[in-house]
């Protein structure tokens, strides 16, 4: 029985463009019509990179030669249970992409990643990798499907102008 809420996930590197995927193909599926890296669920007895690895190949067909632990993520939820997340950055690979069950796998220009489909945390900590800051803690609080809050290395962070503050009185405590 896998950990239901600890997961990895990956952003794939290749030149200018990063891997992601497009998640349309699972019934019930949380994550539905947006883009994500790679990744998924711990098993059990299995460390964050080994789940890394396995995924990656599951979902990609991919083996990785080079990844990075780059930060851990807390996602806080009124709809979902809690998640700890293991955010990797990888530049290095062997094999051919092959075609995932989850959705539809796309190499994406770095620059157009802004206009997909995205969870909103999920543009603030891939800003975050782009700038290539030292290893990092995000906690990430959501209200129903959107951003309240969020906190880098336990403070407070400010959230983009196009993600309004929920009042703390309807806000999942943090």
């Amino acid at each position: 029985m896998g950990h239901k809420n600890l997961t990895t996930l990956c952003y794939i590197q290749q030149e200018e463009s990063y891997l992601m995927l497009h998640r349309i193909k699972k019934k019930d599926d949380m994550n539905q019509d947006k883009w994500l890296g790679v990744g998924g669920h711990l098993e059990e007895g299995e460390s964050p990179e080994e789940c890394l690895l396995r995924e990656v190949k599951e979902e990609t067909g991919l083996s990785l030669t080079s990844y990075l632990l780059r930060a851990i993520i807390t996602f806080v939820s009124d709809k979902y249970p809690d998640e700890y997340m293991f955010l990797y950055t990888a530049d290095g690979y062997e094999g051919t992409l092959t075609e995932c069950a989850e959705g539809e796998l796309k190499w994406i220009p770095r620059d157009e990643i802004g206009g997909l489909s995205l969870w909103e945390g999920d543009r603030i900590f891939f800003e975050l990798l782009l700038t290539d800051i030292p290893f990092f803690s995000l906690k990430l609080v959501y209200t129903g499907d959107h951003l309240s809050d969020a906190l880098l290395n336990g403070k407070p962070l400010a959230l983009p102008p196009t993600i309004t503050k929920v009042p703390s009185s309807q806000r999942v405590h943090s």
